[in-house]
């Protein structure tokens, strides 16, 4: 049964149809408020993470720029250090040989006041005096110039000279 209504404001097909449409557009705004709030949310999140990044990024950049800077300057350091270590060697190299020769004229002058005992005392001393000063050598700086055989052979001929030197005095 068709029921007509003389203005159409009167049919409650028309108020279900407006209140239908008045609910889909309150309602859609709201949903599209929302919807836009958790985009622009998401939107700002992804920003704060972009910077965080960016941030992060530069700090390891600056990190990694300080650890080449210390890298290099551990480099010129170590290089300065070999340099005086070396310097050092020679002089301690130098010394020891001024010492050994040193006390290989003291112990010829014993070995002229006592020539028998003292000369086999004075040889003793000499060799004593060569291990150490060769060994010494050898830990500073002899290790990086002379091998253990060349390191030997020079000891034996000083010690093989000695006894010609007290000797010839």
């Amino acid at each position: 049964m068709a029921h007509h209504y003389e203005h159409f404001w009167l049919d409650p097909k028309f108020w279900v149809g407006v209140a239908f449409i008045l609910f889909v557009v309150l309602t859609g705004r709201l949903m599209w408020q929302r919807l836009a709030g958790m985009l622009d949310a998401r939107a700002k999140a992804v920003r704060m993470e972009l910077e965080e990044a960016g941030r992060l990024r530069a700090e390891a950049e600056a990190l990694r720029q300080q650890a080449e800077a210390d890298r290099t300057a551990a480099a010129a350091e170590a290089e300065q250090m070999i340099a005086r270590a070396k310097a050092e060697a020679e002089r301690l190299a130098k010394k020891a040989a001024e010492e050994a020769e040193a006390s290989a004229r003291r112990s010829e002058r014993m070995a002229l006041d006592r020539i028998a005992a003292a000369e086999a005392s004075a040889v003793a001393e000499v060799r004593r005096t060569a291990a150490e000063v060769a060994t010494h050598a050898a830990q500073e700086v002899i290790a990086a110039k002379f091998d253990a055989q060349a390191d030997a052979a020079l000891v034996d001929r000083s010690v093989a000279d000695l006894p010609k030197a007290l000797r010839a005095a």
